[in-house]
């Protein structure tokens, strides 16, 4: 059985995110996207645990099911939408007479473990103050009080590469894994590659290679859940939290079988940059320029690539031992908005995107499953969107410093010459 699955989201409890973030919403998009397991985000907020309480109920795996579903809990159903416990913490102390923020992400297998997880954490930060609370608590005492709760639990870094709050960040974070996390550095068997960078970046460091890549929207509003995930294959009769962590601690590439990516440039801090300026930057270009703003003599903020670049011990194209696949895709509704040249909310977009998920199937059937010939009753410029994405026939300006970096699939009318694939 095939499960796509997205483990971190944001409910409507955090801060910057939609209020439509709730289960019966969640469900629904799940749904329409093709999500089989859906992280809950936010468990360590009261009343987004109140809900999910309310919502949900166990199926005795270690995940839960939407109890206002229309189809049996008596059986797993490849189409069913199932849920996992997990949150995202901030930890900011300082470690090393440096101030780190790492943003770190947890993996509980039922509501008493959560509770108590909770009732821990709760000591030390106010759980109420935000969906992804911030504590005054070490990467490492984190991962001691969680596996001390219960050692079903995953501790997974969070977009491990962004600038300001990550493990690998240029500006708060640390040089490797076992820097951070020390003697406890064995209990981190996974990382979260985050928007701006993908596997084949992450493969340039050789520390890396025991260590199993998860991909995952980071989502803070409905129609963007999904944007990146993971794509297992596990038998129906073993399908539990407790097979899913194997499949992560031991990077079982049997059952793993790849990750969704953004096209990493997409990502808002993949080059370097200074906002305010409008300045983009690649990692050379920074480097001849000292680090320092060319506008305004400020410092830049120092982007994933040029992190990767800093850190590694690999050439660019290196595929280690155990590499888990990767497919890039583009969000479909940014497929159809630049198809019919409107904005991704616009009316249009959003009815179009409605009418291809009824006519065939969910999104990731349509970008990942069906064949041209399936989708020949589609608007064709949406399908010639869709396969140029699959050929990886775009184009992108890379993000920077907070700045989404823009996609472009279709040439300009001017632009009379084929396009050049990205890579």
């Amino acid at each position: 059985m095939r499960i796509i699955a997205d483990f971190h989201i944001h409910s409507k409890y955090s801060r910057a995110t939609s209020p439509q973030m709730d289960i019966d919403n969640l469900y629904r998009w799940a749904k329409l996207k093709g999500i089989n397991l859906l992280g809950t985000g936010d468990f360590t907020h009261p009343a987004w645990l109140a809900h999910l309480k309310e919502k949900l109920e166990p199926i005795g795996n270690g995940f839960f099911r939407y109890k206002q579903s229309p189809l049996s809990p008596e059986k797993i159903h490849s189409s069913e939408v199932y849920f996992i416990l997990t949150t995202e913490v901030s930890n900011i102390y300082s470690w090393g007479g440096k101030l780190r923020k790492v943003h770190n992400l947890i993996f509980a297998p039922s509501f008493p473990v959560v509770d108590k997880i909770n009732q821990r954490l709760s000591e030390i930060g106010n759980l109420y103050a935000d969906g992804r609370p911030i504590l005054g608590l070490s990467s490492y005492d984190l991962v001691k009080i969680t596996l001390g709760v219960s050692d079903e639990c995953l501790i997974i870094p969070a977009h491990a590469w962004t600038p300001w709050f990550s493990v690998f960040g240029s500006n708060s974070g640390f040089d490797s894994l076992e820097e951070c996390f020390r003697d406890l550095t064995s209990q981190i068997y996974a990382i979260e590659t985050g928007l701006s960078s993908d596997p084949p970046m992450n493969w340039r460091l050789s520390t890396l290679d025991k260590i199993t890549l998860i991909s995952n929207s980071d989502s803070h509003s409905l129609p963007k859940i999904g944007r990146e995930a993971n794509v297992f294959e596990i038998e129906e009769d073993k399908f539990s939290y407790n097979e899913l962590a194997r499949i992560i601690k031991e990077k079982d590439k049997e059952k793993f079988l790849f990750t969704i990516e953004f096209f990493p440039e997409e990502g808002k801090y993949h080059w370097d940059g200074h906002r305010i300026c409008g300045v983009r930057l690649n990692p050379w270009e920074t480097k001849e320029k000292n680090l320092i703003c060319p506008k305004c003599g400020r410092p830049l903020t120092i982007g994933v690539m040029h992190r990767v670049e800093d850190l590694a011990d690999r050439k660019s194209g290196e595929k280690p031992p155990k590499a888990i696949p990767y497919k890039h895709l583009v969000p479909l509704q940014e497929i159809i908005a630049e198809a019919k040249g409107q904005e991704v909310g616009s009316k249009s977009v959003q009815s179009e995107y409605i009418n291809l998920i009824n006519q065939f199937g969910s999104e990731f059937k349509i970008l990942l499953d069906l064949s041209e010939k399936e989708m020949a009753g589609m608007d064709s410029k949406i399908l010639d969107g869709i396969i140029k994405v699959r050929e990886g026939k775009i184009k992108v300006l890379p993000g920077y410093d907070g700045v989404y970096g823009t996609i472009k699939i279709f040439a300009n009318k001017e632009e009379e010459k084929p396009q050049m694939k990205l890579f």
